[in-house]
């Protein structure tokens, strides 16, 4: 077996209240980025880019997340409140995948969207094969446009998902994995 399948049999999803520093920094996160940038892009199209929260950058994403979660909810909790301003706060390093799939005359939308998602899965298991861990994510402010113009995003960006990365602060368990025989067809005779 290569290194790259058993790499890819042990990678996990750690939350990200999970995780902790260090992440990848500086050339390392260069270099995660490089990494993740290199899936399929029909037509060479770059549907996706990145937004990085780190350091000071998190608390001020927390405050934008805070702020909409109370116009939104006025109804919750200290405590609510609280537990979504803290989503933003957890991994050393978060970076917000956006997909900028627009219409093209031969590429369709669904195929540009299915790179960022590319992005996404491949940074993970990059992350973890540079010995990090991390989780892929949405949660409610992904769909948020108040939120999205705040964090960057032009109208027509949306989050492919924010992916939390660190070290994991407890060994990483698995979880229970499809049964094949479920999921798995072949087609004709």
């Amino acid at each position: 077996m290569t290194d790259t399948l058993s790499l890819l049999k042990l990678r996990r999803s750690v939350p990200p209240q999970f995780l902790t520093a260090p992440g990848p920094e500086g050339a390392q996160l260069d270099e995660l980025l490089a990494v993740a940038a290199r899936v399929p892009d029909h037509g060479k199209l770059v549907p996706w880019r990145f937004v990085i929260f780190k350091e000071e950058a998190r608390e001020e994403a927390a405050a934008v997340v805070e702020r909409v979660f109370r116009q939104r909810n006025p109804q919750a909790s200290a405590e609510q409140v609280e537990f979504e301003r803290k989503r933003l706060t957890h991994a050393p390093v978060i970076v917000a995948v956006v997909s900028r799939a627009r219409e093209h005359v031969k590429i369709p939308l669904w195929e540009q969207e299915l790179s960022a998602g590319a992005v996404c899965m491949t940074m993970l298991v990059a992350a973890y094969a540079m010995g990090y861990a991390g989780s892929w994510l949405t949660n409610w402010f992904a769909f948020d446009r108040e939120v999205l113009t705040e964090f960057g995003l032009a109208e027509d960006e949306r989050i492919a998902g924010f992916v939390h990365l660190g070290t994991p602060t407890a060994p990483i368990s698995d979880r229970d994995r499809p049964v094949m025989a479920d999921i798995v067809s072949y087609y004709g005779t």
